[in-house]
């Protein structure tokens, strides 16, 4: 398979499962909402979430880390086009440096 082909097919998959994950974290803030914001522990860890998502999503690259952080994503409600951008982008330019190891 041409390493451009590889390319194509990985990212693209990749950026599927971080969609699957913002709208899991989506849908589970709808059912732990009333939870997490009895806590205050809960409600700054939503605003620390709120508040720096954006830059945290410049770690969804990392392979253990960066799965978790797409779904604190959706939880938080960062905005979606914003996310698809950084998350998305980033995960193209580490599918593309693996295929320059090739």
């Amino acid at each position: 398979m041409p390493k451009y082909t590889a390319l194509i097919f990985a990212s693209s998959g990749n950026i599927l499962a971080i969609i699957l994950n913002y709208w899991l974290g989506y849908w589970l803030y709808e059912k732990t909402k009333t939870k997490l914001f009895k806590s205050k522990i809960g409600t700054k860890a939503y605003g620390y979430g709120h508040n720096y998502g954006y830059y945290a999503l410049l770690l969804s690259w990392l392979p253990v880390i960066g799965d978790p952080l797409t779904l604190v994503a959706g939880l938080v409600r960062l905005n979606f086009l914003w996310f698809v951008l950084i998350a998305g982008s980033l995960r193209i330019i580490r599918y593309y440096f693996l295929t320059l190891m090739l």
